[in-house]
Formats: structure tokens, sequence, C-alpha cells
């Protein structure tokens, strides 16, 4: 039976407002959601159908499983589903993260909030170091791969800019694979690349700049036009632009915003709500979440008519696999700097291996992970104050 297309645009609605409140578990968790609704239950598109979007939005920046809503959207209402389907799947994480970020924003210097903290930042380090190990041993396809993966992380810990790394490191994948399989030689082009992107692009010395809410907007409109790979690179660039460039956070406060990202339903990009709210109160909230994600949106509607075309291309494959071995340096090397910051005793340190144990071995959900180690936090602050 046909429908109108508003009443497509409705069950879109109301499909992805539902995956939006219970979307817990991350990318890899909310896309295989979408297929058990979307392919196995209506029936809206076939099993290929849903792995070409799931490779096109490898393709293009932005959250992973928030762009599949959108293109899932797009093709079953047109435009008014690519605006529900995006809009319903973030609404309730944004709604949820601002609360949260009301209550951190008054009770976050509290003895209970730091003790939450303490358990929770060892059990987030734990969840994103198997997220390197998993997505490591499938991104890393051969010696070219390898080796732009360790020049990246070489580099931004030289402190050349991460977005600059991201790039470098797709182009010369794309360049590398592609004279291996034409047979060329062009090794000169390999060699100089680098050289020149780590004289070139620099990053910016560490300043301080007034809180400003267009700045803020261009910001992370910038992080969701670039950002590749999976939420928890979004942790390299918030260190680079929000504590190194800008000066507004410190770096407790940016692992403060991924846990808050980390524990809610939905895409982990609401983290941007977080920091919008600490930063610029509601106002700062909506801009900041409008900002990172209207560039999934366009790039979704430029994207998805050219999806038949780019799936077999040899040259988009390189891109793409240089692309996610450059983000997955970025993600180890913040990772270690945050890593330091956050295992500061035993207890800490036990926290984290047992976690990494848990996701390993019994594959636990990490939001339970999480909570586990809120509450072991909140213990050993009721511990610490009867002593």
């Amino acid at each position: 039976m046909s429908r109108s297309s508003s009443g497509r645009a409705t069950e879109v609605a109301a499909l992805f407002l539902k995956l939006g409140v219970t979307g817990f578990g991350g990318p890899a968790a909310h896309i295989a959601m979408m297929h058990d609704e979307t392919v196995v239950r209506r029936k809206w598109l076939s099993d290929q159908q849903f792995l070409d979007l799931v490779g096109a939005t490898n393709l293009i920046p932005g959250p992973n499983s928030t762009e599949m809503a959108i293109h899932v959207g797009f093709l079953r209402a047109g435009w008014p589903g690519l605006i529900a389907g995006g809009a319903c799947f973030i609404l309730p994480a944004m709604l949820i993260v601002m609360g949260l970020a009301w209550a951190y924003v008054r009770f976050g210097s509290t003895p209970q909030a730091e003790w939450l903290l303490y358990g929770v930042k060892p059990a987030i380090i734990a969840v994103i170091a198997q997220a390197l190990w998993k997505l490591g041993r499938k991104a890393v396809k051969g010696p070219l791969v390898a080796g732009v993966g360790v020049g990246v992380l070489v580099l931004y810990f030289l402190g050349v800019n991460e977005i600059a790394l991201l790039f470098a490191g797709g182009l010369l994948v794309m360049i590398g694979a592609n004279i291996q399989r034409l047979r060329e030689s062009a090794l000169s082009a390999l060699l100089v690349s680098p050289v020149v992107a780590s004289s070139i692009l620099a990053a910016p010395a560490l300043s301080s700049i007034p809180f400003t809410l267009p700045l803020l907007f261009l910001t992370f409109l910038k992080i969701g036009a670039v950002l590749y790979g999976s939420g928890y690179v979004l942790l390299a660039f918030l260190h680079t632009d929000f504590v190194v460039r800008l000066g507004w956070l410190t770096d407790p406060q940016v692992l403060d915003a991924i846990a808050i990202g980390q524990v809610t339903p939905g895409p982990l990009f609401t983290t941007a709500t977080f920091v919008g709210f600490i930063l610029g109160g509601v106002p700062g909230a909506l801009l900041a979440t409008l900002g990172i994600f209207l560039p999934s949106f366009i790039f979704v509607a430029l994207s998805n008519p050219l999806i038949p075309r780019v799936r077999d291309s040899a040259w988009i494959s390189g891109l793409l696999d240089g692309v996610n071995v450059a983000a997955l340096a970025l993600m180890a090397a913040v990772t270690w700097a945050l890593g330091k910051a956050s295992l500061v005793d035993t207890l800490t340190i036990a926290i984290a291996l047992v976690s990494l144990g848990l996701l390993v071995r019994f594959k636990v959900n990490s939001t339970w992970l999480i909570a586990g180690g809120a509450i072991v936090g909140l213990l050993r602050g009721a511990l610490s104050s009867l002593s």
C-alpha cells in the first residue's frame, strides 16, 4: 500500500526518535539496530542498499550512524525524511546531554561529582583502547598504510595540524596504492609530501582567545566538516581547538565531555552540546550542536545520488584507507595523553584493565562498564570521606 510523503516522513521521525532514545553502545551498535529496523523488520531497504549506505558514510566526514539515519530518511521520504531522520536521532541525546551539562556546571566541582568522574574516566580510556584495537586490525592493510599511520602519530606529537594529517594520510595512501596498482614509479612524491606537510601545516601556538558564540559555532562547523573516523577522533579536535588554540577548556574538561557523550544514547557528537553549554549556556549548546551536525546533512544530500558511481572506485578506496589509519593514529596519540591524566593510581589502573578485559572477553556493553566505573568512584569517595 502506498503512503504519502508526509506519512513516510512521520514513519521516519518515529523510528529514529525511538533509536535516539534507546541507541546506547556507539556507532556500530546504532548501525546494527538500524539494519534490524529498516531491513529486517520494515523492509525499507535491501541488504545491498544498506551496505552501500554504510560504505558511503565512511567516505564523507561526520558521525557515521547519524549519517546513516539521514541517508535512510532521504531514501524513504525524500527531503522531509532527510531532516526528520537526522534531527530525531540527534534530539533525544542533545536534550539529555544538555541536562547533564547543567548538572555538571552546578555540581561538577563537588566531591561526589569528582569521585564519579574519577571512576568513569578509566573506563572511557578502556573503551577507546578496545575500539582502537578492533579498528586498527581492519585499517592496517599493508606496509604503506602502516607507515602512514606511524608517520601521522609522530607528526601529531611534533605539533602538525590534525586536519592536515588526516587529508595528507588519505592522499598518500591513495597515490601510493594506485601507483602500486598501475606499476608506475613515482616514489619521490611519497617522500616529499610528508616533509612539505610538516613544514607548512604546523598547529597554531597555544593562546587564549575571548569566547564568542559565533566563534564557537564556526569551530564546531569546521570540526563537523572535516572529522573522519569514529566519534572518538573528536578527542583530538577538541584538544587542539578548545584547549591548545582557543584556551577555553582544560584536558580534564575534554575528557569529562567525552564521558558524558558516551553514557548517553544517540550520537557521541552530542559531546558538542556539552561543550557548548559549559561555555555559553543554552545558546552555546544549541549553536555547538547545529554547527557539528549541519555538515552531515549537507554531505549526505550531495553524496547520496553518487553512491552507485563511487562504490567500486580504486582511488576512493585508497583515500578511505589512508584517512582511516590517520584517524586511528590521532585517536592513539590523544588517548595516550588523556590516559596519563586519568590513570593516576592503582585503583584507576585496575578499573581500566578490568574494563578492557570485560570488553574483550565478554563484549560487555560500554554503558555498563561506565556505570560500574561511576559506582566504584562514588564508593571510593565515600570511603575516603569516612577515613
